[in-house]
């Protein structure tokens, strides 16, 4: 490494090329995040229900985790989104226009005993799932 009194242009070249050899700084300027994203970096996207599922959860938990299968309308993607909710899976049926977040585990991979899940559901036909659950909304017959 040049460490003359007019070696800057020197130290700034291999600085630029030495970056790349950092795993966080690929994945920040390749924008790749964004491309493996199903929700292309939105924070929020709608989807139509294919059918709804039963998850198993993780050792030493035992249990099954009610989740839906929802092709997303902005890019056709599948995904599977987490119904939270005591008896919530109850309000949600097939062919259903519902609205997905992410539903918070670490570094945006699945959260808890769910396993490969990243999303959960938030609305169904634009009603709040959790008021429909609390019982202060009914769902609307479309």
């Amino acid at each position: 490494m040049g460490k003359g009194i007019y070696a800057a242009r020197k130290l700034e070249r291999d600085r630029k090329i030495l970056r790349w050899s950092y795993p966080k700084y690929i994945a920040r300027v390749s924008g790749s995040k964004i491309k493996a994203d199903p929700l292309g970096g939105a924070p929020l996207a709608r989807g139509i229900v294919l059918e709804k599922v039963g998850i198993e959860a993780k050792q030493p938990n035992s249990a099954i985790r009610k989740a839906v299968r929802i092709q997303l309308i902005k890019n056709g993607r599948q995904v599977t989104a987490f119904t939270p909710g005591d008896g919530a899976i109850g309000f949600i049926d097939e062919h259903d226009e519902v609205v997905i977040d992410r539903i918070g585990g670490r570094m945006g991979r699945s959260m808890g005993d769910i396993p490969g899940v990243r999303f959960k559901v938030i609305a169904v036909n634009n009603v709040s799932l959790d008021e429909m659950v609390k019982g202060r909304k009914e769902k609307p017959v479309r």
